[in-house]
């Protein structure tokens, strides 16, 4: 059963220790502690706790087959006649699309607007982190 650290959980989700533990204070996630007393959490709440705040705030995931959905901040837009790249950062994540200048023209992207990056693919490769070793000498998978 994995189990994380503040921190640890904190950089999964993208937040700050701070917001990690006001969740838990707050009792929005249940923590409990480990033999040094430093406050963990447990894999499986961990999970249901990103799930359950995974709600899609556009709702058209309905609309869709895609499931993959990321809401973020266009950072960079390069346009040349044809083509355009669009950058986009979703959290900790860097997204990049390569799009046709008129539908960029046409969606009204540009520099600090808000956009929702829909990935759909037909492969999704998927790896284990290499097991890390922390400052208690017990490892982490």
């Amino acid at each position: 059963m994995a189990v994380f650290r503040m921190g640890e959980a904190a950089e999964l989700l993208g937040v700050s220790v701070d917001t990690m533990r006001r969740w838990v204070d707050a009792g929005r996630l249940a923590a409990s502690r480990d033999e040094q007393g430093h406050r963990v959490i447990d894999g499986v709440d961990l999970a249901a706790f990103v799930r359950a705040q995974a709600a899609d705030p556009d709702h058209r995931a309905e609309e869709s087959s895609a499931r993959n959905r990321l809401r973020g901040i266009v950072t960079a837009v390069v346009k040349d006649a044809v083509m355009a790249q669009v950058d986009i950062q979703a959290g900790p994540f860097r997204l990049v699309s390569l799009m046709s200048r008129e539908a960029v023209d046409q969606l009204g992207l540009e520099v600090g607007s808000v956009a929702v990056a829909v990935i759909k693919s037909t492969t999704v490769v998927v790896e284990r982190p290499a097991l890390a070793v922390g400052n208690s000498g017990r490892t982490n998978p």
